[in-house]
């Protein structure tokens, strides 16, 4: 991200309304993500519940229609792909807790779909679901308020029962359940 200049900021506001105006056009129309930030925060009727279910739904439709000779390879990268499509919510958003439940859609969808393929004998897949449900566990440590925690506790234990009942070695440091302090 380059810094902006004094002699920028000065050469912007010299502009009139009407160049502005074509310059924000061109640019949201180079950039796809631009455009987003754009219509999520100038206007009103597209609201957090929209955005969240947009990238649910393309979240849903990776996963989904992942397919390949190796479906396991298939939905290794199907899951980074939804792991760039979250990050892309949240820059565009700013919102911790619905990227948590992000997250937490995302392994809804593998544990309800998916967990044949956890055994698979390729373990990207187990290890990427794995790391994908730390980062959920750290996110919603680190964002949310403790009373959260009751909320999310029954779920992350039946997920991370799931990964630990496998008899794959893990290779990060997976707790055996969700503590609540």
């Amino acid at each position: 991200m380059p810094t902006i200049s004094p002699a920028f900021r000065q050469a912007v506001k010299k502009l009139s309304d009407k160049e502005k105006e074509a310059i924000i056009l061109k640019a949201a129309r180079r950039d796809a993500e631009l455009y987003d930030i754009l219509r999520y925060e100038l206007q009103e009727e597209v609201t957090l519940e929209e955005v969240y279910n947009e990238a649910a739904d393309k979240i849903h439709e990776l996963l989904i229609n992942a397919s390949g000779r190796s479906l396991s390879k298939a939905l290794t990268k199907a899951l980074r792909k939804a792991m760039k499509e979250i990050a892309r919510f949240k820059r565009v958003t700013k919102e911790p807790k619905a990227e948590i439940d992000l997250h937490l859609h995302t392994l809804r969808l593998i544990f309800s779909n998916f967990t044949d393929q956890l055994d698979s004998y390729y373990k990207g897949f187990y290890t990427a679901t794995a790391r994908l449900l730390l980062r959920t566990i750290q996110l919603i440590r680190k964002h949310l308020h403790e009373d959260y925690y009751l909320e999310y506790k029954p779920e992350l234990d039946d997920f991370l029962q799931e990964i630990h009942s496998r008899p794959k070695h893990l290779t990060v440091a997976l707790p055996k359940e969700f503590e609540v302090e």
